[in-house]
């Protein structure tokens, strides 16, 4: 399967008090390696920018103006992203905001486009609990260079996250090939291994005295459980 990791800048925290997004990016990845095919977009969101949101990721009103609208772009997301297992960090996040521009110009939820969706920081927060678990935390962690990361950008923050799902995931693909194909043995093989007889060898005459002598010594010292079975198992037939 295709894998899709998208991130997104916006004006503000909330999509429902009418936020929008102004940067787009996806990266692609293909057999756990990035092909070099992304999407990535700047947009106009026709409103201001919460002035906490442009201290975090940078991005200006007056940058904005020239920009595509969302609704310029969607045709072009929708084909990146269709049928693909879309992979963000706080997924929650960003499923509101991308659903709010879909919305907004009569399109299907993001949830009917992606083949599946997948949210990093809850993957994170299950095998870190009570750890820091931003995408800075995880770049820390799994020793990811992310100095280029002064400030938050979709496009960088989307390749630094298919780094971070790498190493979380190392070793994954090997478990499910193995768990893809049990091991088994076949019929024809079993036949071919036992095709030799099988060897029966019986006691002799002398054996089998020196066994039931054996087996008195036994009821001497306590009583022999041999000679129980053996009488039930008699009785029996």
């Amino acid at each position: 399967m295709r894998q899709i990791f998208l991130d997104t800048e916006t004006t503000g925290l909330y999509h429902a008090q009418g936020h929008r997004v102004i940067e787009i990016a996806a990266v692609e990845v293909v057999n756990r390696r990035q092909t070099k095919q992304h999407f990535h977009y700047y947009l106009n969101p026709d409103r201001e920018i919460d002035q906490g949101a442009q201290e975090v990721h940078g991005i200006s009103l007056e940058f904005l103006q020239d920009k595509p609208r969302f609704a310029d772009i969607v045709k072009e997301l929708i084909a990146f992203v269709a049928d693909a297992e879309l992979i963000m960090h706080n997924a929650p996040f960003d499923v509101g905001f991308l659903n709010r521009e879909l919305g907004l110009i009569d399109h299907p939820p993001i949830e009917n486009i992606a083949a599946k969706i997948t949210d990093t920081l809850k993957m994170a927060k299950e095998s870190r609990p009570g750890q820091r678990n931003s995408l800075d935390a995880l770049c820390k962690h799994f020793g990811i260079d992310n100095s280029r990361r002064t400030l938050h950008g979709a496009l960088l923050d989307a390749e630094l996250l298919a780094d971070v799902y790498m190493a979380m995931t190392r070793g994954q693909n090997s478990l499910m090939m193995e768990l893809e194909t049990p091991y088994s043995i076949s019929a024809e093989s079993t036949l071919q291994n036992n095709a030799q007889p099988l060897l029966i060898k019986r006691a002799n005459e002398t054996e089998l005295t020196d066994h039931e002598n054996y087996l008195v010594g036994l009821d001497k010292s306590g009583g022999s459980v041999w000679k129980k079975i053996e009488s039930n198992f008699t009785e029996s037939e």
